[in-house]
């Protein structure tokens, strides 16, 4: 099996993202403390390191903010994105203007700090699913203005992603349905609108909507807050409608892949994964990842 790739980011977007937030945090007279209390002419060396256990994700940022600030400034790492640290490993050493380090590790910690935190929380769905083909997907709920950091640093995780916004793929939700007057209609209707590129998901909240949807045959249908004892079902009736035997089915390009949605969290991940579901979406990875603790010390020399 090929090993995937893993993304980057795109040098424009890290720049135009810690642009703004160096901004923010500069204001309109600069670091005053670092002014007030350190001379132009002073050096810093300092170290960031991890205090706890976790996946690292961001460091590109972290160079930007303090390339940003003052060229002038080295960083240098010792690990990369996707990494697995225990706590005092450190990442990266950073020298240079001492009022300009001190400036931009703010900026530089806390897109550290919330992206390290997305892809180890990540990295906990992902080890308890590693059994199963399922793979954990996060979706667009995220921050605004964060999303492509934020699903970046959930595959640095070991996780995937659902669609990036409203205009990459048709996902045909309950609201869509009610509006559209059924749910075969609608994925019908889909089809006839979409280019040959653009994938057809359906949510679904019954085994009988799920029948309907297989009938119209989209891409992927999303299975709305079912159980675990439900979704075994549904992995049934997708097999059965498929015509095809459970050592087949797994692997084979033919059927529709069902993705559960609803009540995913650490405790209940297992047993949905259990039942042969392909993809288990949740906002959880990104809306309520806590932060990894890393700090910036000075180390005097």
């Amino acid at each position: 099996m090929t090993t995937p790739y893993l993304p980057v980011l795109s040098p424009l977007m890290v720049e135009e993202q810690v642009r703004a937030a160096l901004g923010e945090d500069l204001g309109r007279a600069g670091d005053i403390t670092s002014q007030a209390t350190i001379a132009p002419d002073m050096t810093a060396a300092a170290e960031l390191n991890i205090r706890e256990d976790g996946v690292v994700a961001g460091l590109d940022l972290a160079r930007a903010a303090f390339r940003l600030m003052d060229p002038a400034i080295r960083f240098e790492t010792f690990v990369k994105d996707g990494d697995t640290l225990s706590p005092g490993t450190v990442i990266a050493r950073v020298s240079g203007p001492a009022r300009a380090v001190l400036s931009a590790e703010r900026v530089a910690l806390n897109f550290l700090m919330h992206l390290s935190g997305v892809a180890s929380y990540t990295a906990r769905f992902a080890r308890e699913i590693a059994h199963t083909p399922a793979r954990v997907c996060c979706t667009r709920k995220t921050i605004p203005g964060l999303r492509a950091l934020e699903k970046y640093a959930v595959r640095m995780g070991g996780g995937s992603s659902h669609r990036y916004g409203l205009d990459d793929a048709i996902l045909i939700k309950d609201n869509h349905i009610a509006v559209a007057g059924g749910v075969a209609g609608a994925i019908r209707a889909a089809r006839a609108f979409a280019g040959h590129l653009v994938k057809v998901e359906v949510e679904v909240t019954s085994l009988a909507e799920l029948e309907e949807a297989l009938e119209a045959q989209p891409d992927v249908i999303l299975l709305d807050n079912m159980g675990p004892e439900l979704l075994r079902r549904a992995v049934e009736i997708n097999r059965d409608n498929a015509g095809l035997a459970d050592a087949v089915y797994a692997a084979d390009p033919r059927r529709v892949k069902l993705e559960a949605s609803g009540n995913v969290n650490l405790s209940t991940i297992r047993a949905i994964a259990e039942t042969g579901v392909d993809y288990i979406s949740t906002s959880k990875i990104t809306m309520a990842a806590p932060t990894l603790d890393i700090g910036l010390d000075v180390v005097l020399r």
